[in-house]
């Protein structure tokens, strides 16, 4: 990729992508050339995907990770070949592109820079890696098909059941559920048969205003769920293009449709409002079939007035309410050729507009996990109650024997139970959540909703006599993130802890991040996501989920420039971004620049950046941000003395400013950079200046609260020589409390990484270790399976807090696990680096006995275990080809350091940096490592060694001078 230095040295194209392939091992689609032993390429992605099957993007990121079992095997040049056919990939052929060999021994990607891509065609490309040496390169291949690449391509229009007559011809029947009133409609059936004869190739696009299932020849299409996921329909709808060659048959074929309400005209967030008050009033579809005879030529199957559309037996499907299954309405073989649609209608078309249509960016909502019964319990007749063990966002598979016509099942879903059993759903608000069968007399039926999700554990089942526990199942439903980090200690409440942190991204990364998945809100909340995402992105490959969801964030973004609070922007939510909630539209970017080495993170947020600095400028001239700030919701939750507003605002201003200077930087622009650095170094000194009080070994924050420190210090607002005192009396605040946070979702994400920059990691544990209420051990050790929204939603004393905000599955506060991995483990990245080019490798073993941390980073797997056992610590470290690492060996010892058994001294790829009190640090090369030493003893509060964030620190010319005293008591009153 051409472009500027990334901020560790090397070419801007050391850039990540998608996918988990284990190491060395093919992807899908792929096929390797090479050795077997030595360096080679794997997991060949392209835009942060596996063989993505439709794109719409004119310059796509070909990206690889790398391996190899020696030290010190790392590349030293690439070369990328494009074409259209797999043989003109080979030494003779004639590629579309060919980069040639370059010498860049950081890359990990390559932005195609070839003849434009041709809509609609599938390319395959070509990776040589050559290590040092006169080896050969190692090859693998993988491909990318596009699709539409210009609205004119389209022919397409959109389709949908006319509602007025819907309405008369679907009005409740005896029997139907209440949910009706809600004006929920029945899901209409859209269905076109056509001739296909000698077809070679056949791709589906398709898209829906709401949701769509699609059928071919009554083989569902896909995997997809709640497709085509949730964007601002009024500025973007995605589509998806699928491979359908298989499923045609010679003669007649089907191509059937089922639309639901969706997030276009269900019921969306916490307002009680009708139906489609958000953007549109009924479902709409529009797609093309695309088929390719042997003789080369393609005839197009697209939506029209040629579609007969009706009505079956999904009566209403809604997001927040429920879906309800009559099969007495059920439309039995719609689907399939022969089927008599005479009493159907022709097919409402709506508008030929395709202005706004894009080719989806990550991967879609699966089914990802199926979770059996934990327990059945009997609590009325023909009532059951069961318990799957496990929080998490899905539904329920429920196998149901005989059911007379007019019969009705129930399945009411909770996440808690309340005294007497029954489950808890005064949190849920006016979310329903409720799902229903109605028979009609067949003798088995399986009853699975396909157009909705709700947050549970529990699931009430009525209407079932003697429900077995085999009969029922939990299905998890998350966007495909690919899992990529893996974490355990010898704490089992920690490893706990860490699960739960786990199951609640799972839950919430659904199309969006939302901030919960049960009650009436489920909304992109921009504060929530940037808090955790250091977390999530340990976790799971999350690249392409937030490059589609920065895209959301942009489409939000208000006339004068600002971020908003969530993302779809939706009608009733405040729009205006607050403090920490609107700063999200430029740490996210930044975040996932350094995570995964991809620059276009920063070029396309950039514009953004800017304007939302300008933004709180302009409005704020004295730089105190007080003004234009819409709602101000400070530090969400916190349990302990609120942080001053103009704290928090004033904090973030600066951080802000000064990540979008360090943007600017990386893209080149430095004009651009050195205003903002100035006007963060200006924000800096009045922060210090209005907010900070400090004489001699004192200092305090207006407002004395753990988040004001926490953010002063995080963010580098303090002089160097000022902060030490600011740590001392953080520390003394936490230990003061317990030791306990009294934080909310802002400050908790900052609370460990600080203090143990600051030299109290063992405060950090003993946080970790805290079981009473505010800790995190708490809600584990009172059930809990995922993170909650509060420290105290439930207490033995009080028991629920007020329903109306509390959730028990809300991942803010499980910003922890970045700590966990990063600190406990020490698996981290250097703050120069960037795409995990260099490591920092420092465990902070506290009371533990182990840990490890894997990691599947943009370079390849990093990976830390540790053990302590006796008088000795083992650290064993794995570092990806092209990265290297410091490692900080815990020891007070330097001389009883072995590495695989044997002096450092004498070992190649391991470099002897320095000695200090407690740990020995080396550089090393990739490969694995095996550290032995003397085990330190009990460590004492030093300071810090390294900037509080995984930040580069800001350029020497824009530090302040130092300041000894500042403000007063008057001049600090807001």
């Amino acid at each position: 990729m051409s472009g500027p230095p990334a901020a560790d040295g090397a070419s801007a194209n050391g850039v990540s992508s998608n996918g988990v392939s284990a190491d060395g091992a093919s992807s899908n689609g792929t096929s390797a050339h090479g050795g077997s032993q030595g360096l080679r390429p794997y997991a060949l992605r392209c835009d942060h995907r596996t063989t993505p099957l439709g794109i719409d993007e004119s310059t796509p990121l070909l990206g690889w990770r790398l391996v190899s079992e020696r030290r010190g095997d790392d590349p030293t040049a690439y070369r990328v070949r494009v074409a259209e056919r797999p043989e003109d990939l080979d030494e003779g052929g004639r590629p579309l592109w060919d980069t040639g060999r370059v010498e860049d021994p950081g890359a990990i990607g390559v932005l195609y820079a070839g003849p434009a891509l041709t809509a609609r065609t599938r390319y395959h490309w070509r990776l040589s890696v050559w290590p040092a040496g006169p080896s050969a390169p190692a090859e693998e291949t993988s491909w990318f098909e596009t699709a539409f690449t210009g609205t004119p391509d389209w022919r397409a229009s959109w389709i949908g059941h006319d509602p007025h007559p819907l309405a008369v011809m679907d009005a409740p029947t005896e029997g139907a559920h209440a949910l009706d009133g809600h004006g929920l409609a029945p899901c209409p059936l859209l269905r076109r048969t056509f001739t296909a004869s000698n077809v070679t190739r056949a791709r589906l696009y398709v898209s829906a205003r709401g949701l769509y299932e699609i059928r071919l020849g009554g083989v569902r299409v896909g995997d997809a769920e709640l497709a085509p996921g949730w964007t601002d329909y009024t500025r973007r709808i995605q589509y998806q293009t699928y491979d359908v060659t298989a499923l045609l048959r010679e003669g007649e074929n089907v191509l059937a449709a089922t639309l639901a309400d969706g997030w276009w005209s269900g019921f969306v967030g916490f307002e009680p409002r009708r139906a489609g008050a958000h953007y549109g009033a009924f479902p709409q579809l529009l797609a093309e079939l695309h088929l390719t005879g042997a003789d080369g030529r393609t005839t197009v199957i697209a939506t029209d007035s040629a579609w007969r559309t009706g009505t079956g037996a999904v009566r209403h499907a809604d997001l927040l309410m429920g879906e309800c299954h009559d099969l007495r309405h059920a439309a039995d073989g719609w689907e399939l050729p022969g089927y008599d649609d005479s009493g159907w209608t022709p097919a409402l078309v709506t508008d030929a507009d395709h202005g706004l249509l894009v080719a989806s960016v990550d991967e879609p909502v699966r089914a990802m996990a199926e979770l059996p019964a934990r327990s059945v319990t009997r609590t009325g007749e023909a009532v059951h109650v069961v318990d799957f063990g496990q929080n998490l966002a899905g539904r329920v598979r429920l196998r149901v024997a005989a059911l007379p016509g007019g019969a009705r099942v129930t399945v009411r879903h909770a996440e808690a139970l309340d005294a007497a059993g029954r489950p808890y759903t005064a949190n849920l608000r006016t979310a329903a959540a409720t799902d229903v069968l109605i028979g009609d007399g067949r003798e088995h039926t399986v009853f699975e909703p396909g157009f909705t999700y709700h947050g549970f554990r529990y699931a009430e089942i009525s209407g079932v006599p003697g429900l077995r526990a085999a009969d029922v199942v939990a299905v998890a439903l998350h966007s495909d993130t690919p899992w990529a980090g893996a974490f355990d200690c010898s704490d089992p409440e920690i490893n706990r802890l860490h699960t739960c942190v786990e199951w609640g991204q799972r839950s919430n990364f659904v199309s969006v991040p939302t901030d919960c998945p049960q009650r009436d809100e489920r909304l992109g909340w921009l504060a929530d996501a940037q808090v955790f995402l250091p977390t999530a992105a340990l976790n799971a490959d999350v690249a392409a989920f937030f490059t589609k969801w920065l895209r959301d964030v942009e489409d939000a973004r208000t006339p004068e420039g600002g971020f908003t609070n969530v993302a779809p922007r939706l009608t009733g939510v405040a729009d205006e971004g607050a403090p920490g909630w609107g700063d999200a539209g430029v740490i996210i970017p930044w975040h996932l620049y350094r995570t995964y080495g991809d620059p276009r993170f920063l070029s396309r947020a950039l514009p953004g950046m800017r304007a939302w600095i300008d933004l709180i400028h302009r409005h704020n001239p004295d730089l105190v941000w007080r003004r234009k700030v819409g709602p101000h919701f400070a530090d969400w939750l916190a349990p302990g003395t609120p942080t001053p507003r103009d704290v928090v605002a004033t904090a973030y201003f600066a951080h802000s400013a000064r990540l979008t200077a360090r943007a600017a930087e990386v893209l080149g622009e430095r004009d651009t950079a050195h205003t903002y650095h100035r006007l963060a170094d200006d924000i800096r000194a009045v922060f210090t200046d209005r907010f900070v009080i400090s004489d001699g070994e004192t200092l305090s924050i207006e407002g004395d609260t753990q988040t004001g420190y926490l953010l002063a210090l995080a963010f580098g607002l303090l002089p160097e020589d000022r902060a030490p005192a600011a740590a001392r009396r953080l520390a003394e605040l936490v230990e003061s409390a317990g030791p306990a946070l009294l934080t909310g979702f802002l400050g908790v994400a900052l609370a460990a990484p600080v203090l143990d920059t600051y030299g109290r990691a063992d405060l950090a544990h003993a946080l970790l270790r805290r079981a009473e209420v505010p800790s995190w051990l708490f809600p584990l050790r009172h059930g809990a399976t995922t993170i909650w929204e509060r420290w105290d939603g439930w207490t033995p004393d009080a028991g629920f807090r007020a329903p109306s905000m509390n959730s028990f599955n809300h991942y803010a506060l499980g910003s922890i696990g970045e700590w966990l991995h990063r600190g406990v483990a020490g698996l981290d990245q250097h703050p120069d680096s960037t795409g995990y080019r260099r490591l920092r490798v420092r465990p902070r073993p506290g009371a533990l006995t182990h840990a490890n941390s894997r990691y599947l980073s943009a370079r390849g797997t990093a990976e830390v275990r540790w053990e302590r056992r006796d008088d000795t610590f083992s650290l064993r470290v794995r570092v990806p080809p092209g990265a290297d690492a410091e490692v900080y060996v815990p020891t007070d010892e330097p001389g009883s350091v072995r590495e695989s058994g044997g002096d450092p001294a004498d070992r190649d790829h391991l470099t002897l940096l320095r000695a200090a009190p407690g740990h020995t640090v080396y550089r090393v090369a990739s490969g694995t490592y095996h550290f032995t030493a003397t085990a330190p003893g009990p460590a004492a509060p030093a300071t810090a060694f390294a900037p509080a964030t995984a930040l580069a620190p800001a350029p020497a010319e824009h530090a302040p001078a130092p300041l000894t005293r500042v403000g007063s008591p008057e001049e600090s009153t807001p």
